[in-house]
């Protein structure tokens, strides 16, 4: 079960230091912090970490940061990341988590618009795009203090402010400044990942943030202290919650993974009980299992499809919250033990418990593959707006497919659009203006416009439809959700991303991308010879399948939705590209810029019925 342990007060009225002293002073042996160095983890407990955050806020307070003021963070997820945003936080400062991959405009819009002085960065690479902004006069930042010594130049280190702090901390002092926080206070300001235009500054309080943390725990069900494999950015709401304020919360351990492809490694060597990942992450496990399961003998498939089968049956009563049959209980066991826990066991994931996702609708395939591996996929829904989570599926009520229902105080509500708004505590005050104050966001009754169009079924589960400025209106004057078509498409393994398009055109028309880890696969088991992406795109026994998957996809969909025209194209999308945001969302209006001739070019001629499917 969750740890339940003594809140420092009402929910309303926790700040994130409260929780800190408390967990010092009644869990300080239990380790808090772990990354790793060389071959092995360092970890601190609680008593150590807040030792540590005493001394970095002395080291920033000597650097002149006062209350209220924002410092920017551009780091991995190491340990001086973390402990400064809490020392940060101490001081009654205000950290900001900037993506590692924003480019040098983004980086200069956050420091220009958040005022922000000092910028605490991990090394060379971050410093090639900050150090010209010190030179810039819109920009307010002075000084930047960098993690690695060695790469750090002329700019103040990361160990001299730690020993600068060693060397002025006063107890009293520290105690006396945290103490002043209240639960109104900011307590971080997360900058949107920019997926329509430049980031926006969403201030978020310690009640936001405290209350919101409190809601989720009372929605899931963990053994105590729970370890958090920590590997999204902490520029991301949801790793923020996760990986921080969470685990203050439950006093959990939280385990640093500083590269994010590295998290594979991590989990196979520390067989978590619980795991989040976004919807990409959960689609490439899948797509690697799959390609896994395609090398082996028929038999043993067989074998494993078989407790497949029995793991959705189980899951599906669960859905339906009906009593599961003994007989079916028996068998699903057997096969857990005898065929599921051994290969799960592989890749480290024969222990969960607890698994969920967020920031994206997740394809019903990709959930109702891993229910037959008997992982239930808790989808929840939300925004930064919302500090994390507005809907939650949990063990005690979910619908695979849904993002679940609301989290406790929260109220949602549907526009006659369909559009989503929601109300509560939880809820930000508005964005941050670049004069300090911040700009309301909601209606004068108090709802907020997520920008999320989808339902409410009877049963008071939220299914998601699109983001409201992605939907296609088509020159007929339809609806399409993007979103559902590509999901559709993607649901054969060999389509790892896919992009739709068809706004005031009379038809849809696609980009496809091979998956890179099954294609190559797929290829093997039929004596196609591996090689890049871009010469299997070209092989006609892929293009074949390619072209199959897409009229299955068709099949399913109304005449409106349907693909007419796609281009398979030769490379991945990815962060560094632009094509994804850090937190892997699609930014489609990057790739309808990048690829706006291939889509051009698939309206070049005029669509008639009948027509096979086909990448021209």
């Amino acid at each position: 079960m969750t740890m339940k342990l003594r809140l420092p007060g009402r929910p309303e009225e926790l700040t994130i230091p409260t929780l800190l002293a408390r967990n010092a002073a009644e869990h300080g042996d239990l380790p808090a912090l772990s990354w790793r160095e060389g071959d092995g983890w360092t970890t601190l407990d609680w008593t150590e970490v807040r030792r540590k955050v005493a001394v970095l806020a002395s080291g920033y307070a000597a650097l002149g940061i006062e209350r209220g003021e924002h410092v920017l963070i551009m780091m991995g997820n190491r340990p001086e990341h973390w402990l400064t945003d809490l020392a940060l936080v101490h001081l009654g400062a205000v950290p900001v988590t900037v993506y590692g991959t924003s480019a040098p405009e983004q980086i200069a819009h956050i420091a220009r618009h958040s005022r922000a002085r000092v910028a605490v960065l991990e090394g060379a690479r971050e410093l090639a795009r900050w150090e010209p902004l010190l030179a810039d006069e819109g920009v307010p930042l002075e000084r930047l203090v960098v993690a690695e010594a060695a790469e750090a130049g002329p700019h103040r280190t990361y160990g001299s402010l730690h020993a600068s702090g060693a060397r002025t901390h006063h107890p009293d002092a520290f105690e006396k400044a945290w103490r002043e926080t209240r639960p109104e206070d900011p307590l971080t300001v997360v900058y949107t990942s920019g997926t329509t235009g430049d980031p926006k500054g969403v201030r978020l309080t310690h009640r936001n943030i405290m209350l919101q943390a409190v809601r989720i725990d009372g929605r899931t069900d963990l053994p105590e202290h729970a370890e958090h494999i920590c590997y999204l950015p902490f520029a991301h709401i949801a790793e923020r919650i996760l990986g921080i304020y969470l685990p203050l919360l439950r006093a959990a351990h939280v385990r640093l993974v500083a590269d994010p492809a590295a998290v594979g490694a991590a989990v196979r060597e520390l067989h978590p009980v619980q795991f989040f990942g976004v919807p990409r992450v959960w689609e490439k496990l899948a797509a690697s299992v799959r390609a896994v399961l395609a090398q082996l003998p028929a038999a043993q498939r067989e074998s494993i499809e078989a407790a497949n089968d029995l793991a959705r049956a189980r899951a599906g009563h669960r859905e339906r919250g009906e009593r599961i049959p003994a007989a079916l209980e028996s068998s699903y066991a057997r096969a857990k033990e005898q065929v599921l826990d051994p290969l799960l066991g592989l890749a480290g994931l024969d222990r969960l418990v607890w698994t969920a996702s967020a920031t994206a609708p997740m394809p019903i395939d990709v959930v109702r593959f891993w229910a037959g591996w008997g992982i239930t996929i808790m989808d929840a829904w939300g925004l930064t707006e919302t500090s994390g989570v507005c809907t939650i599926n949990s063990p005690d009520g979910f619908r695979l497919g849904s993002v679940g229902r609301p989290i406790e105080g929260l109220e949602l509500r549907l526009a006659e659009d369909g559009e989503i708004l929601t109300r509560g505590a939880t809820v930000f005050a508005g964005y941050l203006r670049p004069d300090g104050s911040v700009e309301s966001a909601h209606d004068a009754e108090g709802w907020f416009p997520t920008g999320d169009v989808g339902r409410l079924d009877e049963d008071g589960f939220l299914w998601l439809t699109d983001r409201k400025k992605e939907l296609i209106i088509t020159s007929n004057g339809k609806n399409v959700s993007p979103a559902l078509v590509e999901n559709t498409v993607k649901e054969h393994p060999l389509i790892g991303q896919a992009l739709v398009h068809g706004d005031g055109r009379s038809y849809l028309v696609a980009l496809l991308v091979l998956d890179g880890e099954v294609a190559p696969a797929w290829a093997a088991a039929r004596g196609i010879e591996a090689g890049p992406l871009a010469r299997l795109a070209e092989h006609p026994a892929v293009r074949a399948e390619v072209a199959a998957a897409v009229d299955a996809a068709n099949a399913r969909l109304n005449r409106t939705e349907q693909i007419k025209r796609y281009r398979l194209l030769t490379e991945e999308w990815g962060p560094a590209t632009g094509e994804l945001t850090p937190s892997l969302k699609l930014r489609r209006r990057v790739v309808r810029e990048k690829y706006g001739a291939l889509i051009d070019a698939l309206y070049a001629e005029p669509y008639e019925e009948p027509h096979r499917t086909g990448a021209p």
